[in-house]
């Protein structure tokens, strides 16, 4: 069989533009994929397909072969269709520009894949733990007994119900065609997999065409932004990669202002005397997003109502102090019933009477429409102001931090906290 590896590289990536360049360890990206597709054996070639002259020049001054594509083209696949013409051959791997990690006998596992007949597209994945199968980010693939895939997807499958035991894989994004499926590639139908999904692969399985998998060892990452290139950049050095940890990862108590921060400060009376108060449902949601993946909520408010008090009730939040003039002290009470520490603390406040709150809390925050000496007092300022979405602001901010964003992001993610949820 006549097999090419054809390594897709556009230039205007949106969250790192120019990445084919990027230098690593003084050569560019692209180089670093390229010297380690031409080491797979049984390969006729190797080239590179992009849309810009800046990348065809860098691969043809390393010696690299090297065409240039339509920039119109919505994926690597249809990138790969394009080169067929080219470069006639049997089999056609697809390998991403964006990986200089990829390793050469990884993709002779590839090849050794298709040299069943039955295979009509091969790919690679490998084990993965529970937790990082949480993540929508990381896609996941189940197959039967004889490594025929038989789903990709961002939630975890298979669903653990009642199998502790239950194992998961990551998909490594390579793929090898047989010509005669490539060739079919840009008839087929967009499937509702894919559209739900957002992944392509589910386009080729929706039209009948068989996928099998190879299974490796765990892979490194590929480059989409530029934490990533720092990422293989020490990898690539022998170094550990030290990121900046976000101080909102540490959060385990969130304690709240009521009056400019759940509110937007109106306060209303009815006949009887009885104060009345508009909440904003996305902050009740915020709460209970935290609440339900671990982070404690504490109500904190100088005033106390029948009104706040139900309000309270109805979020199921079990830590609140009402009618506090001493602020300060009332967080260092809070901290003690979480169990917490202050460092592990965080605050929202929008007027002077949370100043002291602020300085009692590792970390505190003002809302957008508090008073520009309040803000200068506060680790950070939101966006949003008080009463519409500032305390859901900072709740997504922490669940980002803490690698949860999926969360609030995803269908898959909410399932599993909704149970709890109220708005």
């Amino acid at each position: 069989m006549k097999t090419v590896i054809v390594i897709p590289a556009r230039y205007g990536s949106s969250r790192l533009p120019g990445k084919p360049l990027a230098d690593i360890h003084g050569k560019p990206m692209i180089q670093n994929v390229y010297e380690k597709a031409v080491q797979v054996d049984d390969v006729d070639h190797v080239v590179v397909a992009t849309d810009d002259q800046r990348v065809y020049q860098a691969v043809t001054d390393f010696g690299g072969k090297c065409i240039i594509t339509s920039t119109k083209h919505e994926s690597g696949t249809d990138r790969l269709v394009e080169v067929m013409d080219s470069f006639p051959a049997d089999i056609y791997i697809n390998v991403q520009g964006d990986e200089p990690l990829i390793r050469p006998e990884d993709l002779n596992a590839l090849v050794e894949l298709m040299n069943d007949s039955a295979v009509q597209v091969g790919t690679l994945c490998h084990a993965i733990d529970a937790e990082e199968a949480e993540n929508p980010n990381t896609v996941k693939v189940v197959f039967s007994n004889t490594s025929e895939a038989l789903y990709f997807s961002r939630s975890p499958i298979p669903y653990a119900r009642d199998c502790k035991a239950a194992k998961y894989f990551k998909h490594v994004g390579v793929y090898a065609y047989r010509r005669e499926v490539l060739s079919q590639y840009s008839s087929l139908e967009n499937s509702m997999l894919e559209s739900s999904e957002m992944l392509e692969q589910l386009r080729l399985m929706s039209s009948g065409i068989r996928l099998h998998v190879a299974q490796v060892e765990p892979t490194g990452p590929g480059v989409d932004t530029a934490e990533c290139l720092e990422r293989v950049r020490a990898i690539l050095s022998g170094k550990d990669f030290i990121k900046e940890k976000d101080p909102l990862s540490t959060v385990r108590l969130v304690i709240t202002d009521v009056d400019g921060v759940l509110t937007d400060g109106s306060i209303f009376y009815d006949a009887s005397g009885e104060s009345l108060k508009k909440f904003h449902v996305r902050d009740g949601l915020g709460i209970r997003l935290l609440e339900e993946s671990g982070i404690k909520v504490a109500v904190l408010s100088g005033r106390d109502s029948a009104t706040l008090r139900k309000r309270i009730e109805d979020l199921g939040i079990s830590l609140s102090m009402l009618g506090v003039k001493d602020k300060a002290d009332a967080c260092r009470k809070l901290m003690g019933s979480a169990e917490v520490s202050e460092f592990e603390t965080v605050c929202i406040g929008d007027d002077s009477i949370d100043l002291p709150a602020f300085e009692s809390c590792g970390q505190s925050f003002a809302v957008a429409d508090a008073p520009e000496y309040v803000k200068q007092q506060a680790t950070r300022v939101l966006t949003q102001k008080g009463g519409e979405g500032a305390f859901r602001e900072l709740a997504d901010m922490i669940l980002t931090a803490k690698g949860k964003s999926h969360v609030y992001s995803t269908a898959a993610g909410f399932k599993t906290v909704m149970s709890g949820i109220s708005q």
